[in-house]
């Protein structure tokens, strides 16, 4: 007997930029399409057309490109959104036909009815159900309609919803991957409205009919849709067709542990790109929400995700998202790129900052970038760190105070310095300017000279060290200028 290729879905909707919990689910059913040698399909569920935004599907299909998960069917970005497979149309609005007739199809088996009732009906129903302290469904009144009172409502054009007809007294029973053995009794269930008025079908007619048409078998979402499993267990019977395989992922929670939502902050991929978080680091840290790898390792790429990749592995209770792991993890892929890598990735960011950047030597920028390199979390922090490198900084004069320093000290130690640097032959390294200066302070206190130094070539109380900047200066052809240029200012800040 073949084995049935393994087949998941990642189904957004284009209501808003892909946000971090839609970018996990569409990992994990990645990771087990590929780990099963198995088909990763990307369907758009735009039926909610008055909250589609513009530019949201196209968001959708570049982020998942950029972070190379890359879909074997649907849609797929190639500088535009294009489709691909033989199971589409993959987005919904271009299958209303077929959602009306397999809503037809679920009347005619007495497991859907068609409901005539107006929408002040329907909410005087909810006021009383509320006040009562009843859980709110609807009362199946249409149910009762002859079919002569349905023919002439139909025949009359009275507006007119499908909805599901659930079963009293019952109880379904399925098997989630992650959360173990549940069970709902349908008389918590509503009689759910299947295809509405305007003939767009909802959430969860038409999830049940892509998925079997398009042949998913894994079924891979967040918590928040096991209370509709049961409804979509009904319709999958209703039909004889076979049921897929459910996984239902942990929320993500904040730090407050109220679910993760834009109201908590930016929530939206795209956010976290362009503050300056590496897709790669990004990645790593979503894939660790709620998946414990059950071993000390925490940096893993998509290649040794799909290995390890299990739901034995997901945890049932939510995830909290820190930011400060995810600061530190970003760190830490930073510091692993090739400077000549790093550069490129940070030339949007300084560009943002300096407008003439580029007229300096890449030897330079490379120098001034492997400064920082070990201390950025995030790209977009490069441009504050850096500022000093191509404007005069501008500062209290106190900081450069060390210790109890008076004012004649200070200038005696900034004089010395500048004496020492006139004598240096650019370019020159740290080490040899390091060692002119150590020979100087045999025997003196050496903050007295290098943080009066450090404070005037960069007017911050934190950064590299001066023996570094000065060998960074030094690159440029008016290196030794700009360096004592900076001293001199120091100094004349206490005449």
């Amino acid at each position: 007997m073949d084995r049935v290729e393994v087949r998941t879905r990642f189904a957004p909707s284009p209501t808003g930029f892909l946000h971090i919990g839609g970018l996990r689910t569409a990992l994990f059913e990645f990771l087990w399409a590929k780990k099963n040698n198995g088909k990763f399909i990307l369907r758009i569920e735009d039926t909610d057309q008055a909250r589609n935004v513009p530019g949201a599907l196209e968001n959708i299909v570049q982020t998942l490109t950029d972070f190379k998960l890359n879909p074997d069917e649907g849609f797929y970005w190639d500088g535009v959104v294009l489709e691909k497979g033989d199971r589409g149309p993959y987005l919904q609005s271009k299958r209303l036909g077929l959602y009306k007739k397999y809503a037809e199809d679920l009347v005619n088996r007495g497991n859907a009815y068609y409901c005539f009732c107006s929408q002040e009906r329907l909410t005087a129903l909810r006021s009383e159900q509320t006040a009562k302290k009843i859980p709110p469904k609807y009362d199946k009144l249409c149910l009762k309609l002859t079919k002569e009172e349905i023919q002439n409502k139909i025949k009359n054009n009275e507006p007119k919803v499908i909805r599901l007809n659930v079963p009293p007294n019952q109880q379904i029973r399925f098997t989630d991957l992650v959360h173990g053995q549940i069970e709902i009794s349908t008389n918590d269930l509503d009689d759910q409205v299947l295809l509405k008025s305007d003939g767009f079908p909802t959430y969860h007619l038409a999830v049940v009919v892509d998925d079997y048409l398009m042949g998913v078998n894994y079924v891979i979402r967040g918590e928040e849709w096991i209370p509709s499993t049961p409804k979509h267990i009904l319709i999958y019977s209703s039909f004889g067709w076979e049921l897929p395989k459910f996984a239902h992922l942990p929320l993500l929670l904040s730090k407050s542990r109220k679910k993760l939502s834009k109201r908590e902050g930016d929530v939206a991929v795209k956010d976290f790109l362009e503050q300056g978080y590496l897709p790669e680091a990004l990645l790593n840290f979503v894939a660790l929400l709620g998946w414990n790898p059950k071993t000390e390792q925490e940096k893993f790429t998509l290649d040794e995700l799909i290995e390890e990749f299990s739901f034995e592995k997901l945890n049932k209770s939510g995830a909290v998202f820190d930011l400060e792991k995810l600061d530190w993890l970003n760190g830490v892929y930073i510091r692993e790129l090739k400077i000549e890598e790093l550069h490129l990735r940070l030339l949007p960011y300084l560009t943002e900052t300096f407008t003439e950047f580029k007229k300096y030597p890449k030897e330079f920028l490379f120098k001034i970038i492997a400064l920082e390199q070990g201390r950025l979390k995030k790209l977009s922090e490069i441009g504050e760190r850096v500022r000093y490198f191509f404007s005069e900084p501008e500062f209290n004069p106190e900081l450069l105070r060390w210790k109890k320093m008076n004012n004649e000290e200070i200038k005696q130690s900034l004089s010395d310095a500048k004496k020492i640097i006139s004598n240096f032959e650019f370019q020159i390294s740290k080490q040899e300017i390091e060692k002119k200066f150590l020979d100087e302070l045999t025997g003196k206190d050496k903050g007295s000279m290098l943080w009066p130094l450090r404070i005037a070539l960069t007017g911050l109380k934190a950064s590299p060290g001066p023996f570094e900047i000065m060998e960074a200066f030094g690159v440029l052809p008016n290196g030794r200028e700009i360096i004592l240029s900076r001293i001199k200012k120091a100094l004349s800040r206490f005449r």
